[in-house]
């Protein structure tokens, strides 16, 4: 969508975005999803007490991903120049990759150190998008707010986990 396109008709660029974003939260979370195994391995790994049931994270995710979502529309009708957007999809873009990226080394590849290690730079791709959707609209950064709450509890409890169950890799 070009800027002289939500200049023309800002109803339907208004539509596009919406659309846009919702199609690709979709494919992050199915991509997050097809990288999750919660066979056997996993089960196998202790966990803290304080673990949440594994029940709460699909809905804790979908609720993160519509925030996101809609953030990105909040910021995206706010930008009407190419380079704005551009950045905007590129912090997405960046977040998507580190997001799913997680999942396969923690799930995938039955490496939790290594997820460890990655969940610094998740967290901080939230707090970049924070940031770039922040200068076009501070309302789309507060959304994110529990994206990136909920990715510090996750790295704390990928510590945890690491800390009862490790060596991995042998």
């Amino acid at each position: 969508m070009t800027a002289a396109t939500a200049a023309g008709n800002p109803r339907q660029a208004g539509r596009r975005a919406v659309a846009t974003a919702a199609a690709a939260a979709v494919l992050v979370a199915v991509m997050g999803a097809l990288s999750t195994d919660l066979g056997p391995w996993y089960a196998s790994l202790k966990q803290p007490a304080w673990k949440p049931s594994d029940a709460l994270f699909g809905p804790a995710w979908t609720l993160i991903y519509a925030l996101a979502a809609l953030a990105g529309v909040q910021a995206w009708t706010r930008t009407p120049d190419k380079p704005g957007r551009d950045g905007i999809l590129i912090a997405f873009g960046l977040n998507a990759v580190l997001n799913v990226v997680w999942s396969l080394l923690f799930f995938r590849l039955r490496r939790p150190d290594w997820a460890l290690s990655e969940v610094g730079l998740l967290w901080a791709s939230i707090a970049l998008l924070m940031v770039v959707l922040g200068r076009r609209r501070p309302s789309a950064a507060a959304l994110l707010a529990p994206y990136l709450l909920w990715v510090a509890f996750a790295g704390v409890l990928n510590s945890e986990v690491v800390r009862l169950n490790a060596p991995f890799g042998a």
